[in-house]
């Protein structure tokens, strides 16, 4: 079992950016890939990057450009670089193993795009 923990979210103006981290309870809980995951209000949980050993680098169509995942798998330990933001990303972001596993979620940390 490993829990993961999410910070640095925050309310910031359109334009502009911030960096989500994420630990996981567990350094010993070997992943081959992680993810972040964004729920905004009124819709469904969805990804919005990938981060592998094993396979490339994936984004959500909607955030290509303007987001960057890093980290060290082997830590298990995953950032998000977002860059540019638009009232459109505002949701609570989450991190979990890729594909997700439902008994992992952390609390997510709220973002929040507006002027």
């Amino acid at each position: 079992q490993v829990q993961f923990a999410e910070s640095g979210g925050g309310l910031v103006q359109p334009g502009g950016s911030l960096r989500l981290s994420c630990a996981a309870s567990r350094s010993d809980f070997k992943l081959d890939a992680m993810g972040w995951y964004r729920e905004a209000p009124g819709k469904q949980r969805e990804m919005v990057a990938v981060i592998s050993n094993k396979w490339p680098t994936t984004y959500a169509d909607s955030v290509k450009g303007r987001f960057t995942i890093s980290g060290d798998i082997t830590k298990n330990t995953v950032y998000l670089q977002l860059n540019n933001l638009k009232p459109e990303d505002t949701a609570v972001y989450y991190c979990n193993r890729h594909p997700p596993n439902s008994r992992f979620w952390g609390q997510g940390t709220q973002v929040t795009v507006s002027s």
